[in-house]
């Protein structure tokens, strides 16, 4: 019997990160406490080599390998470069924050590298057993990250839900599959489109396995009605780790509606539009009526999250290419302005202290200037203030979806955006106009204070480029097509 050998330069960025995941894991024992620099720059240098590799090979058409299980597309490559750059930066804001804490450690380089190849899987699936193995890989990383705190009861606590709800929502979405398959008698992505064409869109299985697939993936976004897992992680997470579950898997997410509903149930578009219609109204209504009664930040900024993941599905019920890149760009921008909040939360912690209550940004602007005018920056852009990169993305995603025929759904996206905008203005309040609780000097690393000033200006940067980018979403939409 004859095997063919798959082709695997498309898969070699990934191939790259696993193999420098485990030879950081082997290394690790052989490194002493003062030594674990050496995985940390070690796993920078991994995403900025994976970066390189992915750019060199960049794919303007769609290449298909491992038995048509594994896509190398625009798509793939635009969202794994986010991926790369926001984990890069990820990893710099949390140097210092794990170094006090006793977690800086190689375990959790090499999880947040394995989380990284989970989600690279993820953008490139062209195959139900490809996206769900890369789904799993990413949710064992995030549960391990979230209980890598060991001695403390809120990170276990935080854990423990994560990984029973996740669990759950990994089983209905798994369930869902295999009523597809069972219908269709394919696991290929684009197989189960063509057959879906052929079969009547009011087939009571095919109906069930789209509900089950939906509510695994609006479990995976943290839409409401299966948000309840995102308050209490985020907040009983590490502040280091709700930055990395806060920002790239949300771009995993939305690589995975993609990949399942546009590329594969494009057919069922009008069943799950008004799955979605009722999820994104609800999202936006509870997150941003939730985050006002907060007075923790990550919690308030895990009730924005739902809120803003409410206004990038609006992009998804446009059910068209336009909105589905508009969907793709908000995403970019969410996961920049998470990955300055949660930032701006560890920047101001220090060892023995956890800057989580909104009192400790009062009076940030005598303090620190600058760091008060990043975090405003910042607030601003969520609450979708122009001219910053948050305007742009909800303006887009309200364009496509009174396009689409729902100028009533608009109507209702902007006034919860006016509701919302209350509690990202608190914070700019209490930073300018009261006075500071703690007049301590702020100390921040210089890779940090460099990051962060990056972070926070791009929100405004951004706007000469943004028609430039949201082209380059709509092309790598109109790649899987």
């Amino acid at each position: 019997m004859n095997f063919a050998v798959p082709n695997i330069a498309p898969a070699v960025p990934e191939i790259f990160i696993l193999v420098m995941a485990c030879a950081i894991l082997i290394l690790d024992l052989f490194l002493n406490d003062s030594n674990r620099h050496v995985g940390y720059f070690l796993t920078l240098a991994t995403l900025v080599g994976a970066a390189v590799v992915t750019v060199r090979s960049f794919h303007h058409t769609a290449v298909y390998t491992f038995n048509h299980m594994f896509v190398a597309d625009m798509l793939s490559d635009v969202l794994n470069l986010a991926i790369y750059g926001l984990t890069f930066f990820v990893l710099v804001y949390s140097r210092r924050y794990l170094r006090e804490r006793g977690m800086f450690r190689g375990e959790y380089f090499v999880l947040a590298l394995f989380g990284v190849v989970g989600m690279m899987i993820m953008t490139s699936a062209a195959h139900f057993l490809t996206l769900y193995l890369g789904l799993e890989l990413l949710s064992l990383s995030q549960y391990a990250l979230v209980a890598f705190q060991r001695d403390s009861s809120r990170a276990t606590e935080a854990a423990m839900k994560y990984f029973v709800l996740g669990a759950l929502a990994s089983g209905m979405l798994l369930y869902g599959m295999s009523m597809l398959y069972g219908v269709t008698g394919s696991l290929d992505i684009g197989l189960v489109r063509q057959k879906i064409e052929a079969i009547s869109s009011g087939n009571v299985v095919l109906i069930f396995g789209l509900v089950f697939i939906v509510v695994g993936l609006a479990f995976k976004l943290g839409a409401v009605p299966f948000h309840m897992w995102i308050p209490d992680v985020y907040e009983g997470a590490p502040t280091a780790v709700t930055l990395y579950v806060g920002t790239m898997p949300k771009l995993a997410a939305f690589a995975m509606i993609i990949r399942l509903l546009v590329g594969g149930l494009q057919g069922l578009s009008a069943n799950w539009q008004e799955m979605f219609l009722i999820m994104a109204v609800l999202s936006m209504a509870l997150g941003n009526v939730a985050a006002i009664a907060q007075t923790n930040i990550k919690r308030m900024l895990a009730y924005s999250t739902i809120s803003h993941m409410g206004f990038f599905l609006l992009g998804i019920v446009s059910a068209g290419p336009a909105g589905y890149g508009a969907a793709m760009f908000y995403m970019l921008v969410y996961t920049t302005m998470s990955l300055g909040g949660f930032g701006m939360v560890i920047l101001l912690s220090r060892a023995g202290f956890e800057a989580e209550r909104l009192d400790d940004f009062k009076g940030l602007n005598q303090r620190s200037p600058w760091h008060a005018f990043i975090m405003l920056l910042l607030m601003f852009s969520m609450a979708g203030v122009p001219p910053t990169a948050g305007f742009f993305a909800k303006l887009l995603v309200f364009q496509a979806i009174v396009n689409a025929g729902y100028v009533w759904l608009a109507a209702v996206g902007v006034l919860l955006s006016v509701v919302g905008a209350f509690y990202y203005l608190r914070v700019v309040k209490l930073m300018y106009f009261d006075a500071p609780v703690d007049s301590s000097p702020i100390k921040v690393d210089a890779d940090l204070q460099l990051m962060m000033g990056i972070n926070g200006l791009a929100m405004i940067a951004v706007t000469p480029w943004v028609g430039a980018l949201v082209n380059l979403c709509s092309q790598a939409i109109r790649s899987i097509s």
